[in-house]
């Protein structure tokens, strides 16, 4: 499958999520990384209407356990995050972020993810590290 395909596939399996409701669309893969973007608007503000920091959670979250599930589909196993770290470097009102999820380190059972959120000019919005415990997949019955 190419990553086109890919592409296709992860933001099919965004219908009926969080990720839907927030409007992530993943943009760009990578052989080491997965881009996607968010539009910052008022599902996204918390009351100061700000980018509402579990939003920018959201998206790291959901670029960091995409990627890290695409690289071991292959091998019968998924992912599932242990632990994100995030800091909250500049508040944004409106208009988009893109967040780009890089594998640091694929271990056998462990990985080891940096996000970054940044504004249209490149401004960091958000920087994150993520850790996925890698699993064997579930069998649906």
């Amino acid at each position: 499958m190419t990553n086109t395909e890919k592409l296709v596939q992860l933001n099919q399996w965004n219908k009926d999520t969080l990720m839907e409701t927030l409007g992530i669309v993943f943009t760009e893969l990578g052989d080491d990384y997965l881009v996607g973007t968010m539009p910052v608007n008022s599902k996204v503000h918390q009351p100061l209407k700000m980018l509402h920091g579990g939003a920018s959670i959201a998206l790291a979250e959901s670029l960091g356990s995409c990627l890290s599930n695409i690289l071991v589909f292959s091998e019968d196993k998924s992912a599932v995050g242990t632990s994100i770290n995030s800091n909250h470097l500049k508040s944004k009102n409106e208009g988009i972020v893109t967040g780009t999820a890089r594998i640091i380190r694929k271990g056998k059972t462990l990985h080891f993810l940096e996000i970054e959120i940044k504004d249209e000019k490149e401004s960091l919005i958000c920087h994150c590290t993520m850790t996925n415990m890698v699993i064997n997949r579930q069998i649906e019955k």
